[in-house]
């Protein structure tokens, strides 16, 4: 992967404590959710796979396949890519344009044996996104959510006293960290697993999961309301341990003594962090963050 940007860590959370600002241009959440979509009769592909490059400046790609055995849908610009498990069932999953604009292409692939995978599907496309936040204010195959989903009913909830948008991130992020519970049972569980895929109202239900539950929590709720925010998976130390954590865009602040957001930047916020307590062999201590991958 491409993306490998090592940075120092902002400690999350310390609503309410000595020194903390908050501010920013006047919020008001978005009328309706930027929902994703798989427009059948605008897919292209055969052998069982289909693409859909028809919302591509909206910042997204989706695929739909069946088959009988694995499937992998591939997102590629230059050097850089990402793979995604592709449902076999025909179901369609929505990926992000996250590398930007440029000229992509787009492969549903099966699985022969192993780790061996052959091209059933492809197809092209010169994107150019509407805005650079389009990838990060739609929902995905790891940030899912819909217009009737409880996670967006929530966080419509809880920014709606919000006269700024410091103050929507700060409500919504408080919410999360306040009302989700560490599950090292699950973090073990999943330690050295792969294909995991995170639901938002699950880990609403529930109130409890993992780095990567928290993140798509948090990134479902504030798209739904029009902030844009990344989904980011890679490394955190000590000893280089896989976290997901999410990144916000606001013209405003959040500011506390452990934490800080600020106008017009890509500020991270460590949501397990936060609410993880002595969990620190899943979740690291706070210091080195290695982005990966972002969704």
């Amino acid at each position: 992967m491409a993306v490998g940007v090592v940075c120092a860590a902002v400690l999350t959370l310390g609503c309410g404590s000595s020194g903390e600002t908050v501010s920013g241009a006047a919020f008001a959440a978005a009328g309706r959710v930027s929902e994703s979509a798989f427009d059948a009769a605008s897919a292209e592909g055969g052998q069982g796979g289909s693409i859909d490059t028809s919302h591509v400046s909206e910042g997204y790609v989706s695929a739909s396949a069946t088959s009988p055995v694995r499937l992998k849908f591939q997102v590629i610009m230059g050097e850089q890519s990402y793979n995604y498990d592709l449902p076999s069932d025909g179901t369609p999953i929505a990926c992000p344009l996250n590398m930007g604009d440029g000229a992509y292409t787009f492969r549903v692939m099966r699985n022969t044996e192993g780790t061996s995978y052959v091209e059933v599907a492809s197809a092209s496309a010169q994107v150019q996104l509407a805005s650079e936040f389009e990838p990060f204010l739609h929902p995905n195959v790891f940030c899912d959510y819909t217009e009737d989903s409880a996670c967006v009913a929530r966080a419509r909830e809880l920014v709606a006293s919000a006269s700024n948008q410091g103050e929507a991130v700060k409500s919504i992020c408080t919410f999360v960290v306040d009302n989700v519970t560490y599950d090292t049972d699950k973090a073990a569980r999943l330690k050295d697993a792969t294909g995991y895929v995170p639901d938002p109202d699950d880990t609403l239900a529930s109130r409890t999961g993992i780095c990567f539950d928290y993140a798509s929590l948090g990134c479902a709720m504030l798209r739904s309301v029009g902030i844009p925010c990344r989904l980011a998976c890679g490394y955190v130390s000590p000893g280089d341990i896989y976290h997901s954590w999410i990144l916000v865009y606001i013209d405003g602040t959040w500011k506390t003594v452990k934490f800080t957001v600020d106008p017009n930047t890509w500020s991270r916020v460590d949501l397990t962090f936060a609410a993880a307590g002595d969990a620190e062999q899943y979740v690291g201590d706070g210091k080195t963050y290695t982005v990966r991958y972002v969704y």
